[in-house]
């Protein structure tokens, strides 16, 4: 093993105690010499920055925590960089929520106008994170990005640099922990398939002693009863033929995705203002040396087991399945070689190669998978050319949009109360 240098950029977040709590777990096999954590809040960073330190000494780990408000200083040498970084802050994810409802339109952080706009902020960023790596990195570094959209800042990322990159959402962890658990004691072994992009995918099969048992389970109690509540309605699942990421909700239900969010007293972004700052607050008591059990109010819940894991069968090159955001090279034969899917890969030394799924796919994935996907790429020139005809046909594109009428005074509203983020947009 190496000793390894790791960056995180945007590690003023409060999701950086479940990462830093990931490699702790993983001592034995993960030889991690310093960790840079690097923010350009550093009054946030020097808080979430001293817990960390107590994090390491409370477990007897020998890491060098080493808080940073330079890109330069904490890529420089790295073997791993992790990017977390929310442009604009919680604020502008207020923004992305609550100005597309003025147009009777989905408010959502990664998904519809609000996904788009947080894209057009974040990806400018993750690229220059990756050409500081380009200069500064060790030689094959990885940079593993859970920054959102994490789908569309992949795509950016292999479009527009050479750096050797993976998209990562704990969406997947959460989902096959659960279909895990519905296996009967002494099941015979679990296998999967999974498909889509970010925030747009589905578990297709699920494999229990070589037969696909999830066609039973999408019609029964133990999925479609579970959550066909979630997704619109009864029988939903069973239509969709396959387990769909939480996400799908805003596409199957989007009447009743959109009524709830106006009957809400706050907005999610809103509420999470609030658990920030409660757990900002516990992160400054100096006796706080573990990650608390609050940061799963965040959304937080296995976020470090999709991270550190990741890491982990790079670097030992353990041939682990994960499901990961990467070029499809003709895994998926509907979707295009370059374009960046979420799909089950087997991780080693040279990353995440994708698995073809071995169940036939639905045309009704097909389709909504090209079409987002089309959107994506529209998405991702107009975050790096700054062309607003081009962002305006993102949104004439996304099915969670489309109509233009809406759209135009929409995106004008949104761009004017993004502009301190939007440089490249005048």
């Amino acid at each position: 093993m190496s000793n390894l240098k790791i960056a995180v950029i945007g590690s003023g977040s409060t999701y950086t105690p479940e990462l830093i709590e990931g490699f702790l777990k993983r001592g034995d096999s993960l030889r991690v010499e310093s960790l840079y954590l690097m923010d350009i809040n550093a009054d946030k960073n020097g808080v979430v920055s001293a817990l960390a330190e107590r994090m390491v000494r409370e477990a007897g780990a020998k890491i060098r925590v080493v808080p940073t408000v330079s890109l330069e200083e904490a890529v420089e040498g790295a073997d791993y960089v992790l990017g977390q970084v929310r442009v604009g802050g919680l604020a502008c994810r207020i923004l992305d929520e609550k100005i597309p409802p003025k147009y009777g339109m989905l408010g959502q952080e990664t998904t519809g106008a609000g996904g788009m706009l947080k894209g057009l902020r974040t990806i400018p960023v993750i690229l220059n994170v990756a050409r500081e790596m380009e200069k500064r990195a060790r030689k094959g570094a990885w940079l593993i990005n859970f920054s959102n959209p994490s789908g569309m800042a992949a795509q950016a990322l292999l479009e527009h640099t050479d750096v050797r990159m993976a998209g990562l959402c704990n969406n997947a962890v959460n989902m096959l922990k659960e279909l895990k658990g519905l296996l009967p004691p002494g099941a015979k072994a679990f296998d999967y398939d999974y498909v889509g992009l970010n925030h747009l995918s589905w578990v297709t099969a699920v494999y229990a002693g070589g037969e696909n048992v999830l066609p039973a389970w999408l019609a029964g109690p133990e999925l479609g009863g579970r959550h066909d509540g979630h997704f619109g309605g009864d029988g939903v699942l069973a239509a969709a033929g396959a387990f769909p990421c939480h996400y799908l909700n805003y596409y199957y239900n989007q009447s009743g995705a959109l009524a709830k969010l106006m009957e809400a007293e706050k907005s999610r972004g809103e509420q999470c203002v609030e658990i920030e700052a409660e757990l900002l607050k516990k992160y400054r008591d100096e006796t706080l040396r573990v990650k608390p059990a609050e940061l799963e109010k965040r959304g937080g819940a296995l976020y470090s087991e999709a991270a550190a894991s990741l890491v982990d069968a790079i670097e030992n090159d353990k041939g682990e399945h994960h499901v990961v955001n990467t070029a499809n090279k003709g895994a998926l034969p509907f979707m295009a070689d370059d374009d960046v899917i979420e799909i089950k890969c087997v991780v080693g030394k040279n990353g995440p190669i994708p698995v073809p799924p071995k169940a036939e796919v639905s045309h009704h994935i097909i389709g909504l998978t090209q079409a987002v996907k089309a959107y994506e790429r529209l998405a991702v020139k107009a975050a790096v050319t700054g062309c607003r005809k081009t962002a305006l046909a993102a949104l004439m594109t996304h099915p969670l949009v489309l109509d233009h009428a809406k759209a135009k005074p929409m995106l004008d509203e949104m761009l004017e109360a993004n502009k301190a983020y939007l440089p490249l947009f005048k």
